[in-house]
């Protein structure tokens, strides 16, 4: 990929830091917390999963909520 394209995770990085973004950009500087970078992408990935759980539940919920509210009404319409 050329150089002159910017990806969209580099605008993030440069939203964040420009000097950063800039001398890793030009000078190829890496970034020297790349453990903590490591163990930051680990946890919203689990954050994502959870949140993905959650939203399965909650559907299921709703399910079951419209299940019970439809045997009550039939139970009371005389069925």
């Amino acid at each position: 990929m050329s150089d002159n394209w910017i990806r969209a995770s580099e605008i993030g990085d440069y939203l964040y830091c420009r000097r950063s973004w800039w001398l890793k950009r030009s000078r190829g500087i890496a970034s020297q917390n790349v453990r903590e970078l490591a163990q930051g992408s680990q946890y919203h990935q689990a954050h994502g999963q959870r949140v993905q759980q959650s939203i399965w539940l909650r559907r299921a919920a709703y399910v079951l909520i419209f299940i019970v509210v439809a045997l009550a009404t039939y139970s009371l319409m005389g069925g």
